[in-house]
């Protein structure tokens, strides 16, 4: 798949980032390279491994789940947000 200035411009609006136009021709080749990448990954064979395959003897190896109630996480987080209400975060509509 090829990155053009279309699907960057696309990217931009769902992420709500800008990038610099003296920017936009590297991210491309960036974005371009990473994609090519992962579409090697659709070569192997993966039909003999169990959907659970792990390299890992006993699986992946899981923390305790403890849970924590600091007040401010959330406020730290909503504060990094463009707009924000009543702890939740306010975004636009993407589907047309």
């Amino acid at each position: 798949m090829q990155i053009d200035h279309a699907v960057l411009e696309k990217l931009e609006k769902l992420s709500h980032l800008r990038v610099e136009e003296s920017k936009k021709e590297e991210i491309i080749e960036q974005l371009t390279e990473i994609v090519s990448y992962v579409e090697n990954l659709s070569e192997l064979d993966t039909s003999s491994l169990d959907a659970s395959f792990s390299t890992l003897k006993g699986g992946t190896p899981m923390r305790d789940d403890l849970p924590r109630n600091d007040p401010y996480v959330p406020e730290s987080i909503l504060s990094h947000a463009p707009q924000s209400s009543d702890d939740f975060f306010i975004v636009p509509a993407i589907i047309e």
